[in-house]
């Protein structure tokens, strides 16, 4: 049986790498690019009236940028999957586009595979970062987490359970449903881990959790 078709939206305010990157997922099976976005005001309402399940977005966009297009479309729960594809691979635009729902992170010099693997994985609402990203976290991390090497920080198993369902982009809710706990009891369990790890953000615990390998979001990790 054929695999249902995973629908893309790409924004970039780039026309030639847009039209260079559909040329290139157009070879991918079982992936659609259904529509093309100049700006994050034109994502936000493409994503709204065309329901993909996943965006492909640059961070630097007139009018509204990739950050704030991002935060809109998971406030509004519209169910697709962000991936960055961005030029740079910068501390600052990491964590922002983290904080603000991204999924996975690619560098633009990737190739198809990469870009076709990245939306397959979180089209699995796994995340996916390459690995010059992973690297990334890896150091910010270790740097300003102030973590000694040496330091094992100790963590449940339920705790690990919710770190790996935190970085699927589960919600509390939908984390007490699947493990069968109270919301309120979730909370708790990610209160510590937060405390353990000096996170002040739901970024942070996925940061975190990719960098020190509970989450791997690549395989080669």
């Amino acid at each position: 049986m054929e695999k249902k078709c995973i629908r893309v939206l790409i924004a970039d305010d780039h026309v030639l790498f847009r039209n260079g990157l559909r040329t290139l997922l157009s070879q991918s099976r079982n992936i659609e690019v259904i529509g093309e976005v100049s700006n994050g005001q034109e994502l936000l309402r493409s994503s709204i009236e065309l329901s993909p399940d996943v965006v492909l977005t640059d961070i630097s966009m007139p009018v509204m940028d990739g950050v704030l297009a991002t935060k809109e479309i998971t406030r509004k729960k519209l169910g697709c999957r962000v991936v960055v594809l961005s030029a740079f691979g910068k501390e600052e635009p990491i964590l922002k586009m983290l904080e603000a729902g991204a999924l996975g992170y690619v560098l633009k010099s990737a190739d198809a595979d990469e870009i076709s693997e990245a939306i397959r994985t979180v089209y699995q609402h796994k995340p996916y970062f390459c690995r010059e990203i992973t690297e990334k976290l890896t150091e910010i991390v270790t740097r300003n987490y102030q973590l000694p090497p040496q330091l094992e920080i100790h963590f449940t198993e339920r705790e690990k359970e919710i770190m790996r369902l935190i970085c699927r982009e589960c919600t509390s809710k939908e984390i007490a449903f699947t493990l069968n706990l109270s919301k309120r009891t979730v909370e708790g369990h990610r209160t510590r881990i937060m405390d353990k790890i000096g996170a002040k953000s739901i970024a942070g615990i996925i940061t975190f959790a990719v960098a020190r390998g509970i989450y791997k979001s690549v395989q080669q990790f």
